[in-house]
């Protein structure tokens, strides 16, 4: 899914030597704070380093995403017309998403499994850096039903969360948080994908995981702005951003259990993410709120040959972007490029 000085006489303007003394080394403190010194009295604690800058999240070109989609109608279009779990098209998916994320410098795993008596495939990629014990996750299902392309369902979400990734790239970005990536095959034969990777995660680590993001059908036709309210703190993340650029949003209830964050959600991890309807229809509220037709369903190709590079609403497809990026920037604690917050700790120490 889914100044100047007063005149004053000379006796009065010689001070005794102990004031003078005290007076040279407030000088010498102002003039060395002046310069962006750090100066400590003897036996006095230091003062502790100012955190890292904090990174503003860039904005994420809907033009970089488009582009994506493109290259997977192309696959779908060589491929009998689809993406499907076990089926060359789904395979040829992988490979361009892995391809991407290798020559941006990621770490890539393609874990296989066998449903339906066919061979599928997840994609992890894990970025350099960030506290291994606290991971960020966020992820996408790649396949497509066999009755057609799956541009919007799920090729949307798949194409936000891989230029997000390489935008992490782009900036160099260091997180305080260890940033993952994932994009899993046969969510539509019921989160199988999903559901074999969180199965197969040693409890340790599933302990590490400090919250997935999933993003499926994030460009619908006729969009509404659905957040999931599964976590307080990730629903609030995204809540935040869109009041912040006037979109209101509403609880996402659709594709409750439907997509993988439920593989995530059921193991115990925090889970958030974003949606922005299927099958059911738009209420004339929702009309009024969002835009777009009353009685009609968010998406009229929802699992259907007309999911194409053409049943995309840019506008939905741009907001969601950026706010997947904003939830990636803040959650990992992402500092400026080039400077992480250990590097920025070290700076401080050393200046003399």
């Amino acid at each position: 899914m889914s100044s100047s000085t007063p005149h004053i006489p000379r006796a009065a303007r010689r001070p005794a030597r102990s004031s003078w003394i005290r007076r040279t080394a407030v000088a010498a403190v102002a003039a060395a704070a002046a310069a962006g010194l750090v100066v400590a009295a003897p036996g006095a604690t230091a003062a502790p380093p100012a955190p890292a800058p904090t990174a503003a999240a860039p904005d994420i070109p809907v033009a970089s995403v488009k582009a994506h989609l493109s290259e997977l109608q192309s696959i779908a279009d060589a491929n009998s017309g689809n993406r499907a779990h076990g089926r060359p098209g789904y395979k040829a998916s992988i490979d361009y998403v892995k391809g991407k994320l290798d020559a941006a410098g990621f770490t890539t795993t393609v874990q296989e499994f066998t449903s339906s008596g066919r061979t599928g495939y997840n994609l992890i990629a894990d970025w350099p850096g960030g506290d291994p014990d606290q991971v960020v996750f966020a992820g996408a299902h790649l396949d497509s039903v066999t009755e057609g392309p799956g541009i919007n369902d799920n090729g949307s979400g798949s194409a936000g969360v891989l230029e997000t990734a390489l935008a992490v790239s782009r900036a160099s970005l260091k997180p305080a948080k260890h940033l993952r990536f994932g994009w899993w095959g046969a969510e539509e034969l019921g989160l199988v994908g999903s559901e074999h990777y969180v199965g197969n995660l040693p409890s340790a680590e599933r302990s590490k995981i400090s919250g997935y993001l999933n993003f499926d059908m994030i460009g619908s036709p006729n969009p509404g702005y659905f957040v999931y309210d599964d976590d307080p703190q990730l629903e609030s993340v995204f809540k935040d951003w869109f009041e912040g650029k006037g979109v209101p949003t509403e609880i996402e209830t659709e594709g409750d259990g439907r997509s993988d964050h439920a593989s995530f959600k059921d193991a115990g991890i925090a889970v958030g993410g974003l949606f922005t309807g299927a099958s059911s229809r738009k209420s004339a509220a929702q009309a009024q709120k969002w835009g777009g037709t009353a009685g009609q369903a968010f998406d009229r190709c929802y699992h259907s040959s007309c999911d194409t590079s053409s049943n995309i609403d840019d506008t939905a497809l741009d907001r969601n972007s950026d706010a997947i990026a904003h939830a990636i920037w803040t959650l990992s604690g992402a500092s400026k490029a080039g400077t992480s917050p250990a590097a920025h700790k070290a700076g401080a120490g050393s200046r003399q």
